[in-house]
């Protein structure tokens, strides 16, 4: 019973640390202006430059999860270690960059050499802080200004509402800039090729088959069976004179309709019609649900009725897709 009473204790009280980030996050919402957008205005303009994310402690892990977001996104991003930059490596920063400072109180002291630095040899400064008299806030071309917001911590002390609402206007600035760039699924595909993100955004055509097995409506069943023979994917695409797709022809098809006068039948006798189709900028995990759906192993790719492709069940499985 006291173990029961005590889970029960500590799920609301983890509802309220969830709650007070909310809160956090929702006064973060309503105090955005346009400091923000000229920061983006800013970021948007280095065509050439990086953005530069640095904090200190518990604003540095999130700076640098900001950083993998931009670059992932169509914004050149790293991360900088504000004790690293002073002991050397402040020869990394560019007039073409950004720097993109996160300290909740605006007054750590080892940004400091970091600020002056950018201040001296005109690099521009976005400061995300709480303090708009702050030593950041001061050296800053642009600041964004984080509410006083109040920590999760029961003890107002350990960085929590502060850095959820840093994450939170972080992955705002990051959208908005993929958003101005138009950067779409195939960019996005780009910077992305391994792992499940590479996986769920592979298209039909790249892995489709470009040397199709073609036959007439009017060629007799032994022609096909040379075509499916030499195409090895167990079918054959049917078409019409204008080259559009009549049907398919499956192995499952030869079993169903083989009789003593097969090999005197037409293609068009065989085939199945309105056979299933997807374009090649169909989702690969998209025409892989298809074929499983409806146990079949192939698909005809093909754009305004015309093939231009195949893909089959082993392909998708090759590329990891199940």
């Amino acid at each position: 019973m006291e173990q029961n009473n005590r889970r029960l204790d500590e799920l609301e009280y983890a509802k309220s640390v969830i709650q007070e980030e909310i809160s956090g996050l929702t006064e973060m919402c309503n105090s955005l202006n346009g400091s923000f957008s000229s920061a983006i205005d800013l970021i948007y303009s280095k065509k050439n430059g990086h953005v530069i994310v640095s904090g200190m402690g518990k604003p540095g892990h999130i700076g640098r999860k900001i950083s993998a977001t931009l670059s992932s996104t169509g914004t050149p991003s790293f991360f900088l270690h504000p004790a690293e930059a002073s002991h050397g490596d402040l020869g990394v920063i560019s007039r073409n960059d950004v720097l993109l400072v996160l300290s909740f109180s605006g007054n750590t002291n080892e940004l400091v050499p970091m600020l002056s630095y950018a201040n001296r040899f005109g690099i521009d400064v976005i400061g995300v802080t709480s303090n708009e008299n702050s030593v950041l806030a001061k050296a800053s071309k642009i600041t964004i200004i984080v509410p006083s917001i109040h920590e999760a911590c029961p003890h107002n002390l350990a960085p929590t509402t502060s850095t959820t609402v840093m994450i939170a206007v972080g992955d705002a600035i990051a959208l908005c800039l993929l958003k101005r760039k138009n950067f779409n699924s195939d960019d996005f595909k780009q910077l992305h090729p391994g792992g499940a993100l590479g996986k769920r955004l592979l298209m039909v055509k790249d892995l489709m088959h470009c040397d199709l097995p073609l036959v007439k409506e009017y060629d007799f069943m032994k022609s096909v069976l040379e075509e499916m023979t030499a195409k090895s994917f167990g079918c054959a695409f049917v078409i019409d004179d204008d080259g559009k797709i009549s049907g398919i022809i499956t192995d499952g098809d030869l079993r169903r309709k083989v009789n003593n006068n097969f090999m005197e039948a037409k293609a068009g006798d065989v085939m199945t019609s309105n056979p299933r189709m997807v374009s090649p900028n169909t989702f690969a995990q998209e025409a892989t649900k298809i074929m499983n759906d409806h146990k079949i192993t192939t698909l005809i790719v093909s754009e305004d009725g015309y093939p231009c492709g195949i893909i089959h069940i082993h392909d998708c499985l090759r590329a990891g897709l199940a």
